[in-house]
């Protein structure tokens, strides 16, 4: 699917090099893993609104399909903003291909945005569990699109979404012979990845895509 945002307007995370080394540094696997994708990183499209209503898209779905119908609701939205989302309404989002809860989500995340309920601005300045207690109030948003905010829009470098199927697979395959890990053992594992959990976790997703999604 085309991306509609320039590949100017994406944003990189400054410590993206940094964190390659260190992790590299400390984890052989993830070294060649690292090195298996060279050139690409995590980017960010800046505009909270959009990378919220995508990972709402993404929820409990493959990629590709979220791609399917994130491109669909950009051809019949594509201001992508909480008062044309509103305009739009659930009954026609779900013409898109969400699911009529998902689409009531949509309505729900615009409501919060116009109404200024939430306040983007200062997200920035909280640390990443306030900025959960704080998304996690609208419909639809648990603490995996929280995660997914945090690392898509934040630029957090230091999360761990564990409640991410795909993570948990990747580490299973790399780590553990094909074996499902326990959450304690994950994060025994990501510990030494820390204090850039985030870029570990972008890495082992691109072995399963290798294709990085921009939410």
């Amino acid at each position: 699917m085309p991306d509609s945002v320039p590949a100017a307007a994406l944003l990189t995370p400054d410590y993206w090099d940094r964190a390659k080394r260190t992790l590299s540094r400390r984890d052989p696997v993830m070294r060649g893993i690292i090195r298996k994708y060279p050139g690409i990183a995590l980017t960010s499209r800046g505009d909270p609104f959009t990378t919220l209503a995508r990972a709402i898209v993404s929820q409990q779905i493959s990629v590709k399909a979220a791609q399917t119908v994130w491109g669909r609701v950009l051809a019949a939205v594509p201001e992508m903003n909480p008062v044309a989302i509103k305009k739009h309404g659930a009954k026609r989002l779900a013409r898109c291909g969400l699911t009529q809860r998902k689409a009531e989500y949509f309505i729900d995340l615009a409501t919060h945005f116009h109404k200024g309920i939430l306040q983007p601005h200062t997200w920035h300045e909280l640390d990443d569990e306030t900025v959960i207690e704080e998304l996690t109030r609208v419909r639809g948003i648990g603490r995996w699109t929280s995660e997914m905010f945090l690392m898509f829009n934040l630029l957090r470098a230091d999360v761990l979404p564990l409640g991410d199927i795909g993570l948990l697979n990747a580490i299973a395959t790399h780590y553990f012979g094909g074996e499902r890990a326990t959450l304690d053992e994950v994060r025994e594992l990501a510990e030494m990845w820390s204090p850039y959990r985030s870029v570990a976790t972008w890495y082992l997703w691109r072995t399963a895509d290798p294709e990085p999604v921009v939410y």
